[in-house]
């Protein structure tokens, strides 16, 4: 029987969760609760300096509204914690594993200062960086010994072959062979005493059960020496998913600088956490009906890893607004309402029905913040150009809505019931009357009282919206602008 799947997300508390951390957290997500696995949360703090404040609070703020529920981590635990780095650090933990290494002759002590370790430096592709030469692996142990009674400072390195080849296999590239030489003994332990990043991942993932790692590609280089770690303690190697860099419309690696690199960025730029959560989904993943709109639970029966693809997948801002405009389509009223109500009450200061405003923007708007630009000439009529009056398709032109404008205006400073039926009727029964089409007449006037091109409501709705005195107050304006 296949061993229950764990996955785990393990991020680093250094600020706002980037979209490709996001997309790492939920593919580790859908790949566990796709097979009935469990979804582990792992804080990596062992970076002191990269530490920021109210990081942590972020972390758990991002995975709840994002509906990506861990199963086991700090606040959970399942048996195998604690799920803090530095408070594993604490108990000794990795030291005690580094030298078991050391024992078996996997590793050992470097006790080279800073300046044998600047001797060492050789460039390669144009970059400075420091081979390690074996010098402290040939110490005598009793050397070894000396040196650790006398607190000398030390690092516990990896002690790699220089000869033959490792090869390391992955879900989506497939088998990769590295040369073993290329490796370099990478240190485990700091002369702090804190771990590695790599050294306590592969601890870590091995002490919690980890059966799938998902990680950006970016660390497919570091993968042979993840691999030698494993072979080195005898563990069975987990299952490898490198996903692939998440690139800008220029191409170019998706920057904090961009504004839109984190999911709190997009929170505040009024897209919603289903939507971005779809979004992040398709990014370097397909389901095989090229189907794009899906909620978390059916991207958790239907999500398959190996569908992950190896090119480069681009944050396309244009997509990301339609899906949004598709999801707060399908929103009920009220929800929509909830999230919409700040950005009305920003714009509209007048006594007028909100929520009939909301109900007129919704299928209009792709992100919240568009309701502005949508309902601004409720507030204040925009001074506009008589030249909005000319429509082809109604037939109309500035003398023509002159006309309909003097000859409706008694009708509606004559009318009572300002309410959008009864208005449409009036100017209905007045087209027909004269004979004109109805755009003929209505055109004009939303013209009139709204001064733009594009409004979210016909003639009579927004006059309802208005009130008579201010309807009738923009008529006799568009007049004044037409004469």
């Amino acid at each position: 029987m296949d061993k229950r799947v764990r996955t785990r997300f393990a991020p680093s508390p250094t600020g706002r969760m980037h979209v490709g951390n996001l997309r790492t957290a939920l593919y580790a997500f859908l790949i566990a609760k796709h097979e009935g696995g469990d979804f582990l949360l792992r804080i990596e703090d062992t970076d002191q300096e990269r530490y920021v404040e109210g990081a942590l609070d972020i972390i758990y703020r991002t995975l709840d509204k994002a509906g990506l529920i861990h199963d086991e981590g700090p606040d959970k635990d399942g048996g195998v914690g604690p799920y803090v780095q530095s408070e594993r650090q604490t108990m000794g933990l990795y030291l005690r594993y580094a030298k078991q290494l050391v024992a078996k002759g996997e590793a050992y002590y470097c006790f080279c200062d800073k300046e044998r370790l600047d001797s060492l430096k050789q460039e390669v592709a144009g970059k400075e960086i420091i081979i390690y030469d074996k010098h402290c692996l040939h110490l005598p142990p009793e050397e070894v010994k000396k040196k650790l009674s006398e607190n000398i400072p030390y690092v516990i390195r990896q002690n790699n072959p220089i000869s033959g080849t490792i090869t390391f296999h992955d879900v989506i590239y497939g088998d990769i062979t590295v040369d073993n030489s290329e490796l370099d003994d990478m240190i485990l332990i700091k002369s702090d005493g804190y771990p590695t990043y790599n050294f306590a991942n592969v601890v870590d993932d091995h002490l919690m059960k980890i059966t799938h790692i998902v990680r950006g590609n970016e660390y497919l280089s570091s993968a042979p020496k993840y691999n030698r770690l494993y072979e080195a303690f005898g563990w069975e190697v987990p299952i490898y998913v490198h996903c692939p860099l998440i690139t800008n419309e220029e191409h170019k690696k998706l920057s904090k600088r961009s504004g839109h690199a984190s999911y709190e960025d997009l929170l505040e730029q009024g897209f919603l956490s289903e939507a971005i959560v779809n979004f992040v989904a398709l990014l370097g993943w397909s389901p095989e009906d090229n189907r794009e709109i899906f909620s978390l639970d059916e991207l958790r029966q239907v999500f398959d890893y190996h569908h992950i693809g190896k090119t480069p997948s681009v944050f396309d801002m244009v997509k990301l607004k339609w899906m949004n405009g598709e999801y707060i389509k399908a929103m009920d009223f009220d929800a929509f309402y909830k999230v919409a109500a700040p950005y009305i009450t920003a714009v509209i200061t007048k006594d007028m029905d909100l929520r009939k405003i909301a109900d007129m923007v919704k299928t209009r708007i792709e992100v919240f913040p568009d309701i502005k630009e949508h309902i601004d000439f409720l507030e204040k009529l925009p001074d506009y150009d008589t030249a909005m009056y000319t429509h082809k398709k109604m037939k109309t032109n500035e003398t023509s809505s002159l006309e309909v404008l003097e000859e409706v205006l008694p009708l509606l400073e004559a009318q009572e019931d300002y309410s959008n039926d009864a208005l449409y009727t009036l100017l209905v029964d007045f087209a027909k009357e004269r004979g004109y089409k109805n755009g003929y007449v209505l055109w004009p006037i939303r013209t009139a009282v709204s001064g733009k091109q594009m409004t979210p409501g016909g003639a009579s709705e927004l006059m309802e919206l208005l009130g008579k005195e201010e309807s009738i107050g923009r008529i006799r304006r568009g007049i004044e602008k037409l004469t």
